[in-house]
């Protein structure tokens, strides 16, 4: 059974699009997955066709000024046709990603907007499953999950160097963590729904 994973997201210099790619370089890495990339730019009748083909959403924004960007809000707010239509993402995976400049930069707020935004949607999330690096003495900037997050990825990409040389490698690796574990764990739920139902209990 084919693992259907669409990845959705707006960058706004390429970061964030770099990160993109490394999740669904990892959704890619999970056998039986068919993995589409989809920029927010266009909001058309084919990007809502693979959305809502799709089994899995993983969405992804740059954070900017502590929030996403306006480019994914507009399409966040499109979606309310989505919703108000039978919601019609319910029990769909849904899982996210963030990119800023700042080590910190606020991203937690972004994560747990589209996290709420996904459980508007009736979406079942997916975190990332990885021990924080970087917090002893021995560890370094490569560890994975370098920024201690789980609510979804989080990368950090400095302001002055281009998509090429930023996000880390070890941001890049944590995406494609969560990229996987999205697949995994949706190609779970697709198995679990072709299942014979259990019978009641008398």
């Amino acid at each position: 059974m084919q693992a259907r994973i669409a990845v959705a997201y707006h960058s706004g210099y390429g970061h964030t699009a770099k990160q993109a790619e490394a999740v669904a370089a990892g959704a890619g890495k999970v056998e039986g997955t068919e993995v589409r990339l989809l920029p927010l730019t266009e909001l058309d009748d084919e990007l809502w066709r693979a959305l809502d083909e799709a089994d899995a959403i993983v969405f992804g924004s740059p954070t900017y000024m502590g929030g996403s960007s306006a480019v994914f809000r507009t399409f966040v707010e499109a979606t309310s046709q989505v919703w108000g239509d039978g919601m019609r993402w319910k029990d769909k995976i849904g899982a996210g990603f963030t990119n800023s400049g700042n080590m910190a930069g606020d991203k937690l707020h972004t994560l747990t907007d589209i996290a709420l935004f996904a459980a508007q949607h009736g979406m079942i999330w997916v975190g990332l499953a990885e021990y924080g690096g970087w917090n002893t003495s021995t560890g370094s900037a490569e560890d994975l999950n370098r920024l201690g997050s789980w609510l979804g990825a989080m990368s950090q990409s400095n302001n002055d160097q281009s998509p090429e040389l930023t996000p880390t490698a070890s941001d890049l690796r944590t995406a494609e963590a969560l990229g996987r574990r999205v697949a995994e764990i949706t190609r779970v739920q697709l198995r679990g729904r072709t299942t014979e139902p259990a019978p009641a209990a008398a």
